[in-house]
């Protein structure tokens, strides 16, 4: 028995046959608008965009969210991937420390066989910070150490980093260290690669500035500046900053010395070397006498007993 044809099937081939026709009729008609070089057809498409292109920005949301998706999965895979790699480098790290260490301990020991003395201006003494002044015309730390530690008016105290300031009163525990930012505080200096020698002028602010420059068109921003030693102040190669120019023209230093988070002073011992008086004090002008044998001497005292029993015959 043949099926007979169900209604909705009889009247929906002809119902889409007509929409795709109209369909293509608009798409045919919207082609000839675009390709008409006619000035009213020009200002036809100009009013349709305006229409109906603003309309349209509901149908752009899920495309820009699409794109906004996109675009937060790179960026999470670089930063994925850039996790990566500071996990291998901070791996990496870990095992150059280790490898310091054991250098360290071995060139300790090695020290220790060998029996080397290392330069008194090297070593130090760490001290912790109790109180800062806080005052805007003095700037100065307190120590926990003095003159029971050894500690002696006029020494380099650094914070590990660069040159922090000097020794400016000590006592039976504690010591003052006055900072480079202090309006009292000189410090010769020496700026690389050029070599100017110059003067370091604290004016509490952050960034000091330096005087008496003997050529400040070779000094450049962001030369290394270091101590020069020069009248003993301190011993010479301490880092103290770099060159930068400040904002009233001024060749400043960036101090090396991190002085908001000051928590550990090291205070150096730069005792001074011993004199060595005369050119010839390390020569023995006069060699030692050759040891007399026990025998020549006692036939000696015998024979001047012998002679003086005769004179007394």
């Amino acid at each position: 028995m043949a099926r007979k044809p169900n209604q909705t099937e009889e009247y929906g081939a002809p119902l889409r046959r007509l929409l795709v026709g109209l369909l293509m009729l608009v798409l045919f008609l919207i082609f000839l608008i675009w390709r008409i070089d006619s000035p009213r057809v020009e200002r036809f498409r100009a009013n349709l965009i305006d229409t109906v292109v603003p309309s349209f920005d509901w149908a752009l949301v899920p495309v820009t969210k699409l794109v906004g998706m996109v675009e937060d999965f790179q960026s999470y895979t670089r930063i994925y991937e850039q996790n990566q790699e500071l996990r291998r480098e901070l791996q990496q790290m870990k095992a150059w420390k280790e490898a310091a260490l054991q250098l360290e301990q071995e060139n300790a020991q090695l020290l220790n066989l060998n029996n080397v003395r290392l330069d008194a201006q090297l070593s130090f003494v760490t001290g912790v910070v109790l109180a800062d002044s806080g005052s805007p015309f003095r700037q100065s730390v307190l120590l926990n150490i003095g003159t029971r530690d050894g500690v002696v008016d006029g020494w380099a105290a650094t914070d590990g980093l660069g040159l922090a300031g000097r020794i400016a009163g000590v006592g039976k525990r504690t010591s003052r260290v006055i900072l480079l930012t202090d309006s009292n505080s000189r410090i010769p200096i020496m700026v690389q690669p050029s070599g100017q020698n110059a003067l370091l002028v604290g004016d509490n602010s952050a960034a000091p500035p330096i005087e008496f420059l003997e050529s400040p068109e070779k000094v450049r921003p962001g030369d290394r500046v270091v101590s020069s030693g020069d009248g003993g102040v301190f011993p010479a190669g301490l880092l103290v900053g770099h060159v930068a120019l400040g904002s009233d023209r001024r060749l400043r230093v960036r101090l090396s010395a991190d002085y908001e988070r000051m928590e550990f002073l090291r205070v150096l011992r730069s005792h001074p070397g011993e004199m060595v008086e005369g050119e010839g004090s390390l020569i023995v002008s006069t060699p030692a006498a050759p040891p007399t044998p026990v025998v020549e001497d006692e036939l000696a005292s015998d024979a001047s007993a012998t002679s003086e029993e005769g004179g007394s015959e």
